[in-house]
């Protein structure tokens, strides 16, 4: 039987963040994308209406980058797949870094400027150095989720996770260099040696090397 491979890519991202990843004919690759948020919509709620169109049986495999690796997990919870890779994600809210602990104790998250997403087109106009136009550009590609309410019930969803424990059936893949997620502050990993928080799109032959073995 065929496996089924849904990834979900991290927060605001689009899905063709996974354009490089390309695995055997064994696998059917099905790309995710973020719903809109309904209201003040809880994690529960949102996931399950991702997972309707994932089937619930054992050849299924979740993989999810950053905030998509927290999704999947709550999806997994509703299908109970086969496998549950994340990838420069947290696998439980003892891994966010102190940094993100006082913003969710302070409430300090609600007030963060989350609208200046919009502005990229304009920021790009400007007399800008090479490397910020760049960065500029790969948000632009890469980034379609820039509506504030999206990007406010995102960030305090990260911010407020409630998952105290470990799955057994979870591989954390995890980048020494990643600047979001603090390698220092996860357990249990498998460590990319040089990797950042976008290892997924500068990295793609290491992950096309070894998740087909780490699937299996």
């Amino acid at each position: 039987m065929e496996t089924q491979v849904f990834m979900m890519p991290g927060m605001a991202a689009n899905p063709t963040i996974f354009e490089h990843i390309k695995l055997p004919d064994e696998f059917k690759v099905h790309w995710l994308d973020w719903l809109d948020p309904l209201g003040d919509e809880s994690l529960e709620s949102y996931a399950k209406r991702l997972s309707e169109h994932i089937p619930k049986n054992d050849e299924v495999v979740l993989i999810g980058v950053s905030f998509g690796g927290i999704i999947v997990q709550e999806i997994h919870k509703l299908v109970n797949a086969k496998k549950v890779i994340i990838i420069s994600s947290v696998k439980h809210e003892n891994e966010l870094p102190p940094r993100m602990k006082i913003a969710r104790d302070t409430g300090v998250y609600k007030v963060l400027p989350t609208g200046v997403f919009n502005y990229l087109e304009q920021i790009d106009k400007l007399p800008l150095g090479d490397v910020v136009k760049k960065r500029i550009q790969l948000y632009k590609t890469y980034m379609s989720m820039s509506d504030k309410h999206y990007l406010d019930w995102a960030i305090k969803r990260i911010l407020n996770w409630e998952q105290t424990q470990d799955n057994t059936n979870f591989v954390h893949i995890h980048g020494d260099q990643d600047g979001v997620f603090p390698i220092k502050y996860i357990k249990g990993c498998v460590t990319i040696e040089g990797g950042t928080h976008l290892m997924i799109l500068n990295r793609f032959r290491w992950f096309n090397e070894h998740l087909p073995n780490l699937i299996n």
